[in-house]
């Protein structure tokens, strides 16, 4: 498969081929990483790449992979972090010149579990300051564009997540929704996304400052990759006491 290739097949797909040895995480991550460098610097789809983070996790996961041992079906699949969730390590600004240098020493729930469940994160994707605008640009740098129309809005607040799935930036991508948030980005940028029920996804340490409008949600290219970011995402977690046990 050349790179094109590599870099628009699906989480699901992409998976099976890890399982079967025909594809490596280490040789998905190199595509989709040099995708990166190639497109961001005109997209502005990620505020804070973590190329070298990906590559860390990819040879973790091919590891795995060679002693039969990959943790699911996220095992060695690239995604990316909207900029809205705390990740440890790793730059979070919520799209504000406020927290420009903030570096969290903690995940968020949904950022913890898609490290858990042995993701290949890709980076932090861009956002409005503080998610409250359907448009994706900030006083960070220059806006998100959309890949289909680079005149044109990727919408928001999950812009950079619509974008960079779109563009073939990773097949997943983690969204927030609280008025069309992960919906409008998907119907700009011709992807899927949906806004869960209400405590599906749990909040921590965050709290939801939309009183319990915004959900975390997945965006991906495909319905099926959408439910296996979901799978990932949902379930109870004793620190939120709002969030739900129920099948995701």
């Amino acid at each position: 498969m050349d790179q094109i290739e590599l870099c628009y097949t699906s989480a699901t797909e992409l998976g099976r081929r890890f399982r079967s040895g025909e594809l490596s995480p280490v040789e998905v991550a190199d595509a989709v990483v040099a995708r990166i460098e190639q497109l961001n610097p005109t997209l502005n789809a990620f505020l804070t790449p973590t190329l070298e983070i990906a590559r860390e996790c990819a040879r973790a996961s091919e590891q795995r992979a060679r002693r039969g041992e990959l943790l699911g079906p996220l095992d060695g699949i690239p995604y990316s972090v909207k900029d809205l969730e705390l990740t440890e390590g790793v730059r979070t600004t919520f799209g504000s010149k406020w927290f420009e240098h903030n570096v969290p020493t903690q995940d968020g729930v949904a950022a913890g579990r898609l490290k858990a469940a042995g993701g290949v994160l890709l980076g932090k994707t861009n956002t409005p300051h503080f998610g409250y605008k359907d448009m994706c640009d900030n006083l960070l740098g220059p806006p998100c564009r959309n890949p289909w129309r680079l005149d044109r809005t990727s919408g928001a607040s999950s812009g950079g997540a619509g974008a960079a799935v779109a563009a073939g930036l990773g097949p997943l991508a983690h969204g927030s929704d609280g008025a069309g948030s992960v919906r409008i980005p998907a119907a700009l940028c011709g992807i899927f996304g949906m806004k869960p029920s209400f405590g599906r996804v749990p909040y921590h340490p965050t709290a939801d400052y939309w009183a319990g409008r915004s959900h975390v949600g997945p965006m991906t290219r495909t319905v099926r990759d959408g439910a296996i970011l979901l799978g990932a995402l949902a379930g109870p977690d004793p620190r939120d006491p709002l969030s739900i046990d129920a099948p995701p």
